[in-house]
């Protein structure tokens, strides 16, 4: 580490070490978050490491077990840790109570883990043993890692984003149905990745039938995939639909079936029956509540314009993920179906948040701002909370 960095730069850049760290688990630690920490002193990294899969250690515990493989001692030492250490028993002992007993002299952390079993608790464990801690550096970084799982634990819903694939007037496929491939090679593998990424990839039933897609990640490799969900409200599931291949499958429906869906659990197939909104349609928002009670934390929306158009106007959809082809397609089928407005004051308006050029596409990224400003001042606050109440002791 440069010796020149002032102390706040010289904690952004070790957060970004541990932000690294939380991005190589990206696909593997759902339904947990992604974490990531790095145990430094006198600029030199003693442990490293990321949350492995749910059962396995956390971050901080992958890291303090480096530094020790290497006979290293860490009391006295900095962790950099992306969210707030756990403060609970769950599937393993809590993370705090090993950076206690390690003796640590300081713990940086990028936000607060809004987990009930937590909230605020880890910080003030640290601060009692005498630990000082610094919160907030790379607030929003670590926040983008971990916004499905903030949203679940705060609202009760899942992060979801919508991925859209379009000309450059805003056409996803000819009146004929044709749209394979308005997008290229390279967008089209940067899709799955964001596919990969998420807890569910969730599509409508229209898209199963006309274009019976697999809806997995055949191009990413990972251990750990997602769940794929159709909405189907009146269970018109083909039965030899291609993505009936044994791996699970969540059907959303509004209209039972009993005999069919007998024959689909035989196949790993799992209809959720909800109720009906505006006549035999899902209700779209206790989708989304399903799935965050199911340890959902995002979900990946590849559907229909209709399909697209509904969950948008229930509310459904947190962030855009807009492939832009450069070409024009005229007389086409737009992106989604929205109602018309009379007024440009009641359209939804969103924030750019990246712009990134992908082969020949351009992918862009807008989430709703009030929506991400919910999650941070959510995080943030709890760090404030927890700094608000001063150590109990000074001792370790």
């Amino acid at each position: 580490m440069n010796a020149s960095l002032s102390p706040e730069q010289a904690d952004e850049a070790w957060m970004r070490r541990a932000l690294a760290q939380a991005r190589q688990v990206m696909f593997s630690t759902r339904p947990n978050p992604r974490v990531g920490c790095v145990i430094v002193r006198g600029g030199q990294v003693l442990g490293e490491g990321g949350t492995q899969p749910p059962g396995g250690p956390h971050a901080e515990i992958v890291a303090l077990r480096q530094a020790a493989s290497r006979g290293l001692d860490v009391a006295g030492a900095t962790a950099y840790v992306t969210l707030e250490p756990c403060s609970h028993y769950g599937r393993t002992p809590p993370c705090v109570d090993a950076l206690v007993s390690a003796r640590l002299g300081r713990v940086v952390v990028a936000m607060g883990d809004p987990n009930p079993q937590v909230n605020g608790r880890g910080l003030r464990t640290l601060r009692e043993a005498g630990i000082a801690v610094g919160t907030g550096v790379c607030l929003d970084q670590a926040l983008e890692l971990n916004a499905g799982f903030v949203a679940r634990m705060s609202r009760g819903t899942p992060w979801t984003w919508l991925k859209l694939a379009a000309s450059l007037d805003g056409r996803s496929a000819l009146h004929n149905g044709v749209s394979k491939w308005i997008t290229g090679p390279a967008a089209r593998q940067d899709g799955h990745l964001w596919r990969a990424r998420s807890c569910v990839v969730l599509s409508g039933i229209g898209t199963v039938l006309a274009d019976d897609p697999l809806l997995d990640t055949r191009t990413v490799d990972t251990a750990h995939p997602p769940r794929r969900a159709v909405i189907d409200s009146t269970l018109r599931l083909p039965e030899d639909a291609r993505m009936i291949d044994g791996r699970p499958i969540l059907v959303f429906a509004a209209q039972a079936d009993h005999d069919k869906m007998a024959r689909l659990a035989q196949r790993n197939v799992q209809v959720v029956l909800l109720p009906q909104a505006d006549g035999q349609r899902v209700d779209l928002p206790a989708v989304m509540r399903w799935l965050a009670a199911d340890g959902v934390n995002e979900v990946h929306v590849e559907a229909g314009p209709m399909l697209s158009g509904a969950l948008l106007a229930a509310g459904c959809v947190d962030e855009l993920l807009v492939y832009s082809a450069p070409m024009l397609m005229g007389d086409a089928a737009g992106m989604v179906a929205l109602p018309a407005l009379q007024d440009l004051d009641l359209a939804p308006r969103f924030a750019y948040t990246d712009v990134a050029r992908v082969g020949e596409d351009l992918r862009l990224r807008a989430h709703l701002p009030a929506r991400w400003l919910a999650l941070r001042q959510r995080v943030q606050l709890l760090a404030h909370e927890a700094q608000a109440h001063p150590p109990a002791s000074t001792g370790v």
